[in-house]
C-alpha cells in the first residue's frame, strides 16, 4: 500500500499490528482503573466499617442521647445526600479524578478530627464534613467503573464495584472491634485515616486525568440537568427503586436484632450470622448476576428481584427460629444480587445521556434518601405500633415501589431525553 501523503510504501501489517497495539493499552488502561477503584472502595469501606462499632460508645461518652445518637447517624446521610447531585454534575464539566482525591482526603481528615471533638455537637458537625467527603467519592467512583467498561460489560463491572462495598463493610467492623479491644478507640480512627490517605495516593499515582476529547463546547448548565432527568420518566424510576431498595436497612440492621431477641431469645452470634448470611449470599451472586444483567432484560431482573426483597422482608416477622429466618435472609442477598447490578447497568445507560457524573449523583442520593425516609418513618411506626410493623410496612412499599418502577422504566425515552443527549455531544 503506498501512502497518499509521502508516496511511500507501507506495509499491511503495520495496520492490524497498531491497532492490537492500541487495544491492549485500552485493555490495560481499562483494567488498571477498574482495579484502583475497587481498591479504594474497598480501603474506604474497610475504614468506615472500622469506626461502626466504635462511633455508638465514643457519642455515649460525650453525653449522646438516642435521639442525638440518631442525628450524629442521620447527619452524614443528609450532607452527602445533598451534595452528591451538584458534585456529580461539576464532575462531567471539569474531571472527577480531583473531587475523587480531595473526597478521600476529608475521610483521612475527618478519622483525626474525630478524636478530638468534645462534644455532641461537634461530633454533628464532623459527621456533616464526613457525609460530604463521600459526596466526593461515590459518584465519581461508580462514572469512573462505568466510563471503563464495555457496553457488555456494565453489570458485571457494577457486580465487582458492590462486592468491593461488601467485603469492605464485612471486614471493617471486625477490624474496628480488634482496635477497640487492644488499643483503644481512637486507634480505630486513626486507622479510618490512613487507609483514606492510601487510597488518595492510589488514585492520585494511577488513574489518568480528564481526557480533552471529552470536554463539551456548550456545557449544560447544573439545574438544566436535574430538570431534564425530573422529565424523563425512565430515570425517576430508576431512581424510585433505588430509594425503595434502600429503606429496608433500617428494619434489616436496626430492628431485627431486637426482633430476634424479644421473639426467639436469640443469641449475639445468631443474630450477626443472620445479617452476614444476607451479605454473604449477596456479594457471592453479584458478578454471575451482574454477567446476566448484560444479556437479559435488565428492567425484568430489577422487577424481580425487588419483589423477592420485598415478599420476603414482609414474612420476616412469621419466622419462629433461627434457620427460617436464616433463610429467609439468604434469599434477600439473593433478591439484591438479582436486582442491583440490572440497576446499576440501567442507570448507566441514562448516564450517556445526562453526564455519568450526574446521573450517578442523582442514583447516590437517591440512596441517602432511601435510608433518611427509613430512619423517620420505621422508627415512628415501631413506636406507634410493633417492631412487627417495621417489616410489614416495608415490605408493602418496596412490592408498590418496585411496581410503579417497572412501569416507569419500560417507559422509552422521550423528546427530553434525546434533547439532552444532543446538547451534551
Amino acid at each position: 500500500m503506498t501512502s497518499l501523503v509521502t508516496g511511500r510504501f507501507i506495509p499491511h501489517t503495520c495496520h492490524p499490528c497498531r491497532l492490537k497495539g492500541r487495544l491492549l493499552l485500552q485493555w490495560a488502561m481499562q483494567k488498571s482503573i477498574l482495579l484502583t477503584i475497587l481498591s479504594a472502595i474497598f480501603i474506604v469501606f474497610v475504614g468506615m466499617g472500622i469506626i461502626a462499632p466504635i462511633l455508638p460508645i465514643y457519642a455515649e461518652e460525650l453525653g449522646a442521647t438516642g435521639f442525638a445518637l440518631g442525628v450524629i447517624m442521620a447527619a452524614y446521610a443528609v450532607s452527602g445526600g445533598l451534595l452528591q447531585p451538584f458534585v456529580g454534575s461539576l464532575s462531567d464539566r471539569h474531571g472527577k479524578k480531583g473531587f475523587l482525591t480531595v473526597g478521600l482526603i476529608i475521610f483521612g481528615l475527618t478519622g483525626y478530627i474525630y478524636t478530638i471533638v468534645s462534644s455532641v455537637g461537634q461530633l454533628v458537625l464532623i459527621r456533616f464534613f464526613h457525609g460530604a467527603g463521600s459526596a466526593l467519592i461515590f459518584p465519581m467512583a461508580m462514572a469512573y467503573i462505568i466510563e471503563a467498561s464495555a457496553e457488555d460489560t456494565v453489570g458485571k463491572y457494577m457486580g465487582w464495584f458492590n462486592i468491593a462495598i461488601f467485603a469492605g463493610i464485612g471486614a471493617g467492623p471486625v477490624l474496628g472491634g480488634f482496635f477497640l479491644d487492644l488499643l483503644g478507640k481512637n486507634a480505630g480512627f486513626y486507622a479510618m485515616a490512613v487507609l483514606s490517605f492510601i487510597s488518595a495516593a492510589l488514585v492520585i499515582g494511577i488513574l489518568p486525568g480528564r481526557d480533552p476529547s471529552s470536554v463539551t463546547e456548550r456545557p449544560v448548565r447544573i439545574f438544566e440537568v436535574f430538570r431534564l432527568m425530573l422529565h424523563s420518566r425512565r430515570v425517576m424510576g430508576i431512581l424510585l427503586a433505588r430509594m425503595a431498595t434502600m429503606i429496608i436497612m433500617v428494619p434489616t440492621f436496626a430492628f431485627l436484632p431486637l426482633l430476634m431477641t424479644r421473639q426467639m431469645g436469640a443469641s449475639g452470634s445468631e443474630i450477626g450470622t443472620v445479617i452476614a448470611c444476607r451479605t454473604l449470599v449477596n456479594a457471592i451472586l453479584q458478578v454471575p448476576f451482574g454477567k446476566l444483567a448484560d444479556t437479559r432484560n435488565q428492567n425484568r431482573l430489577l422487577l424481580a428481584g425487588t419483589l423477592l426483597i420485598g415478599v420476603t422482608i414482609f414474612c420476616v416477622p412469621f419466622a419462629t427460629g433461627f434457620v427460617p429466618l436464616l433463610l429467609l435472609f439468604a434469599v434477600i442477598g439473593l433478591g439484591e444480587a438479582v436486582s442491583w447490578p440490572a440497576m446499576g447497568a440501567l442507570a448507566a445507560k441514562e448516564g450517556k445521556k445526562f453526564g455519568q457524573g450526574s446521573m450517578m449523583g442523582v442514583f447516590n442520593m437517591a440512596m441517602n434518601l432511601g435510608v433518611f425516609i427509613g430512619a423517620m418513618g420505621v422508627g415512628a411506626l415501631v413506636d406507634l405500633f410493633s417492631i412487627a410493623w417495621a417489616f410489614y410496612a416495608v415490605g408493602i412499599c418496596l412490592i408498590v415501589c418496585a411496581v410503579a418502577a417497572a412501569a416507569m422504566i419500560r417507559h422509552e425515552s422521550g423528546p427530553t431525553d434525546k434533547s439532552c443527549s444532543t446538547e451534551n455531544e
